[in-house]
């Protein structure tokens, strides 16, 4: 059970509404109302620039959808954030992401990579996530494949998707009905 009411459509308040009716007619997100922002319209204002961010960092980077949906994945692991690894796994292996390489991340081991894109970034977001900072040889192997503005987006999008963990796990987001867990918490290295 989620910690606090989580937000549908009948129980918005006059102040929720414009931000509700924003993010629901954005395209992309088919008239309906993503998990984060049935918890962040309590704070509608915040909820609104959120759904802006996620916008951005979700469809309007430079970066192929299968590396952005790899470094969702990685940040669902690193926040053990059921929800996004659910939501974001099948879309990174529709757009060609290995399925030896998702089951590793997903269990914590670092993958054995065929694509030299993929592994700079596991090395970015995973450097990243464990040390908050990057070294200067990951830095360089990251921006050599996608140049200083997918670098940009990249980190952009880790520090969306942390926040969009932090704001579900925080609340303890269900899942649906049925789905069970995939992750375990991760051990402390």
């Amino acid at each position: 059970m989620p910690r606090i009411p989580l937000i549908d459509k009948e129980s918005l308040t006059p102040e929720q509404k414009p931000y509700y009716d924003a993010i629901v007619s954005n395209p992309n997100r088919n008239a309906r109302l993503p998990a984060p922002y049935r918890i962040a319209l309590h704070s509608p204002e915040f909820a609104g620039l959120l759904a802006e961010l996620g916008g951005l960092m979700r469809y309007r980077t430079c970066l192929p959808k299968r590396i952005s949906e790899m470094a969702i994945m990685i940040t669902g692991r690193y926040w053990t954030c059921q929800t996004e690894w659910v939501g974001h796994t099948p879309i990174a292996l529709r757009e060609g992401l290995s399925e030896k390489v998702a089951e590793a991340i997903r269990i914590g081991q670092r993958p054995i990579f065929d694509k030299p894109d993929e592994e700079a970034v596991y090395d970015y977001c995973t450097e990243l996530h464990e040390t908050k900072v990057v070294s200067d040889a990951t830095h360089k192997r990251l921006v050599d494949h996608f140049g200083i503005q997918g670098m940009i987006d990249l980190t952009g999008l880790i520090g969306y998707y942390t926040t969009v963990a932090m704001l579900l796990n925080s609340q303890q987001y269900p899942l649906a009905p049925g789905v069970t867990p995939p992750l375990q918490p991760l051990a402390k290295k």
